[in-house]
């Protein structure tokens, strides 16, 4: 099991504490310092089962003056999330062959079943 994280993201925080507080093994993946590649996006969002679009954090500040109101298509917001990851939902937590944007802890129980 893989979490994707950013510590500076109260969410994400929680996320790793909810995890940590059912004991299970997991690796810590701070992607703002070791950022994706296109391909581990896009098998991170085939594991989501969502568009990248789906992903993306609107209320950020580039996404506010740089992004909004433009539409994109699949693999220019694969680049644009690669680029600047920051835009990108967390934390994600990756098992096996499935992954969920685990902002609230039902979600990651989805995984833990």
């Amino acid at each position: 099991m893989k979490i994707y994280h950013n510590p500076q993201c109260s969410k994400s925080r929680a996320g790793l504490k909810y995890l940590k507080n059912k004991n299970i093994s997991f690796e810590i993946v701070e992607y703002l310092k070791n950022p994706l590649t296109e391909k581990q996006l896009e098998t991170l969002l085939a594991k989501l089962n969502k568009k990248p679009s789906e992903i993306v954090r609107t209320q950020e500040e580039y996404y506010k003056k740089n992004l909004k109101g433009k539409n994109f298509k699949d693999h220019e917001w694969i680049r644009i999330l690669v680029q600047n990851p920051r835009l990108i939902r967390r934390p994600i937590i990756e098992k096996d062959y499935k992954a969920v944007i685990g902002d609230l802890s039902e979600n990651i129980d989805l995984l833990l079943k």
